[in-house]
């Protein structure tokens, strides 16, 4: 009875030096191999010499382009501003050039008036002639250029539009109001360029 359980302890131990010896040998299975990093060659001075005289000429390449890309760029904006500048010179030289041509069809009538007057003593005809021409003048600068009388005669008295000269009492008038008028004034479009000269009556004060 007492070999037969030495012979299973026997057995029993021989079982576990077994699972010993194969936990060991998975554990040696699992932990990996050591890999020795590569160690790269240092560079030599000789080759950092070269890298960085390549950079420099990288670098020098790469200044010279962007100065070159500056001064197209600085003389395109100076040939731009030149043609500017002489287009605006040109703007204000040239600006009443359409003025100026309707101008020289009235001086053209002038011009034919005074050379008939010169033929004929006929003085009404000279001065419907006149009257004729200031009356096509005051038109043209009118329908073309906006330019209008500003009527004042028998108009009630506007400080904005009339320069009084000379004022009288009237008992014909409730309101200031212009009697006469010394120089004609104008508005081009909504804008006064000069008022009327004008004479003004205002009401005169009622007696008790």
């Amino acid at each position: 009875m007492a070999k037969k359980e030495e012979m299973a302890q026997e057995e029993s131990v021989q079982d576990e030096n077994v699972n010993v010896d194969e936990e060991s040998s998975n554990v040696e299975q699992i932990v990996p191999e050591e890999t020795s990093d590569e160690v790269s060659p240092e560079l030599t001075d000789e080759d950092k010499i070269v890298l960085l005289e390549a950079e420099i000429e990288k670098l020098k390449e790469e200044n010279s382009s962007l100065k070159d890309q500056y001064l197209r760029k600085h003389a395109d904006f100076e040939n731009f501003r030149r043609r500017m500048n002489k287009e605006k010179q040109d703007s204000i030289k040239y600006g009443n050039s359409g003025l100026l041509k309707d101008l020289v069809e009235v001086i053209d009538n002038f011009e034919r008036a005074i050379k008939t007057s010169a033929e004929s003593d006929d003085l009404a005809s000279f001065r419907e002639g006149i009257a004729m021409i200031e009356q096509h003048f005051t038109s043209m600068l009118s329908s073309k250029w906006g330019l209008e009388k500003i009527e004042a005669v028998g108009q009630e008295f506007d400080a904005n539009l009339h320069e009084a000269l000379m004022m009288e009492d009237s008992e014909d008038v409730e309101v200031t109001t212009v009697v006469e008028d010394f120089q004609t004034g104008y508005k081009l479009h909504d804008r006064i360029l000069r008022p009327t000269k004008v004479k003004v009556a205002k009401p005169a004060a009622k007696a008790e």
